[in-house]
């Protein structure tokens, strides 16, 4: 037998951080959503609370018409969620975990930090008057797929701008931004919920990222320059992984492709799909039955070639022993042949379809020095 399923209440589910956090609870048998959001009635808490096992708080003002919203939604709601807690675990033995999405302004002296501040005091009268687990999160921005654009996240309006080539506002370039990334901010919460210790606790998200308004231009120009340029960011890890993936998010539907530039001669095509700063190239191309390729040797570049379809003979000659090796594959299995520096070599079709070819070379073909010598194999 598992575990059994968590009841969460969530409460703003139906904002940024709440539609993550539902959508990855719905992806398990861990936990399932209570959905509280903007409009439904707060007099319905007590009840919601009492079939709860935990509660996330993610429901808050940051940017309302009247100042006197900040105390009304982020302390009082908070203050009304307590309540509710309070009615169910006081005097029996059972906790219900809260956990409270707040925010570094909570440490500033302004509205909206005043009542952050307030709705965090709330939750710690609640821990110590009942020894109920709660975990404060002091979030800094967060940012990632499905946020507002035009709205608290400056990634969001940049990446929903750029992306529709449209332009964007830097008063201070080098203003730096602390930012959490929406997978880490879910999974913090997610394990809070299942870790909360009695009484009330800080948590934090990792890992945390600093940028500048510039660089982080710069970056989302960059990803957007790829397409031209099919050079690719280094979008495998860390904040720039985070920046890609919430980037392509803000895409509009008519832009999920593109085109790349496509060489066709007597021999068939040849296509380069994706460039890396300093992991070479990717290409793919084509021959007719019959249609030799390559006769070339290189120095130090270096290559591997995947026939998809149709049946190939790699030809290679020593250079100076003038050893011969020959080597046939076909797309009926998959087998990775290497281009050896100081061995001439050429692909030949020997089926009788055309022959569909993948190449990765070690690096981006330079038209000043390409490395690649003419000589018959």
């Amino acid at each position: 037998m598992g575990d059994p399923v968590m009841r969460v209440l969530v409460t703003g589910a139906h904002g940024f951080i709440g539609k993550n956090l539902s959508v990855r609870c719905g992806e398990g048998d861990r936990f399932a959503v209570i959905p509280f959001g903007r409009g439904d009635d707060p007099s319905n808490l007590p009840a919601l609370v009492a079939n709860a096992d935990a509660v996330i708080h993610l429901a808050g003002e940051n940017r309302p018409a009247d100042e006197s919203a900040f105390e009304a939604v982020n302390a009082g709601l908070t203050r009304a969620l307590c309540d509710a807690i309070r009615a169910v675990v006081a005097g029996s033995e059972r906790r219900i975990p809260l956990i409270l999405a707040s925010s570094i302004q909570a440490e500033r002296d302004n509205p909206y930090g005043r009542s952050k501040l307030a709705a965090e005091e709330a939750v710690k009268s609640l821990a110590g008057e009942t020894g109920n687990p709660a975990v404060i999160f002091r979030l800094p921005g967060v940012f990632g797929k499905w946020c507002r654009p035009n709205y608290n996240s400056v990634v969001a309006t940049f990446c929903h701008n750029i992306a529709r080539g449209l332009p964007i506002q830097i008063n201070d370039p080098d203003a730096v931004l602390r930012l959490v990334y929406i997978d880490d901010v879910v999974e913090a919460l997610l394990a809070a919920v299942e870790s909360a210790a009695p009484g009330a606790h800080y948590g934090t998200v990792t890992p945390e990222y600093s940028i500048t308004l510039g660089e982080l231009a710069a970056q989302i120009r960059a990803f957007a320059r790829s397409r031209e340029t099919l050079v690719t960011e280094r979008t495998g890890t860390g904040l720039v992984r985070a920046l890609h993936a919430t980037y392509l998010s803000y895409l509009p539907v008519e832009s999920f492709s593109y085109k790349v530039p496509q060489y066709a001669d007597p021999r068939g095509v040849f296509v380069e799909m994706l460039k890396t700063p300093d992991c070479g190239q990717f290409s793919f191309f084509t021959a007719h039955p019959g249609v030799t390729r390559g006769g070339h040797y290189h120095h130090s570049k270096t290559e591997k070639f995947l026939v998809i379809r149709g049946e190939a003979l790699f030809r290679f000659r020593h250079l100076l022993t003038g050893e011969r090796v020959e080597l046939r594959t076909s797309g009926a299995e998959a087998q990775i042949v290497e281009t050896v520096p100081g061995w001439s070599h050429d692909i030949t079709n020997v089926g009788t379809d055309e022959m569909i070819v993948m190449l990765w070379a070690n690096e981006i073909f330079d038209r000043a020095r390409p490395d690649t010598i003419s000589s018959k194999v």
